[in-house]
């Protein structure tokens, strides 16, 4: 039944924890042919996410692809987003999850931010601390 006012029905919603999300993350950008997939854990080094996924488009067409992937079928399989930015330019299009982080590029912006460098400059300071 259907309650007034509504379109549709209710619908159940999916609830998964962090590591379910990182998992239909990387299965949906595969779907999609995202290139050079690249996690990156900031458990100890960001209170903001616990992962960084980053991986890189062919195109603009093929980096909306992959985000529409992310927001349309990842909510099917319980992702639900918080925020998202860069989509309509689609060469930085960013995709948080709250607990994860989603950065896909096109491969001059990726290579010009070089995100991953950091974060690896980051481990390597905190291990150091560590020691």
């Amino acid at each position: 039944m259907v309650p007034a006012g509504r379109n549709k029905p209710f619908s159940r919603r999916i609830t998964i924890d962090t590591e379910q999300k990182l998992e239909v993350t990387r299965a949906l950008l595969d779907e999609k042919k995202a290139l050079d997939i690249e996690v990156i854990a900031l458990e100890g080094r960001a209170l903001f996410a616990d992962y960084f996924v980053i991986c890189t488009g062919t195109s603009n067409t093929h980096i909306k692809a992959i985000a529409d992937g992310l927001l349309v079928e990842g909510k099917e399989r319980g992702l639900r987003k918080l925020h998202t930015e860069g989509y309509s330019q689609a060469k930085w299009v960013l995709i948080d999850y709250g607990d994860i982080i989603v950065h896909i590029f096109a491969q001059e912006e990726r290579d010009f931010y070089d995100i991953e460098s950091l974060w690896r400059q980051t481990e390597s300071l905190v291990r150091n601390k560590a020691e």
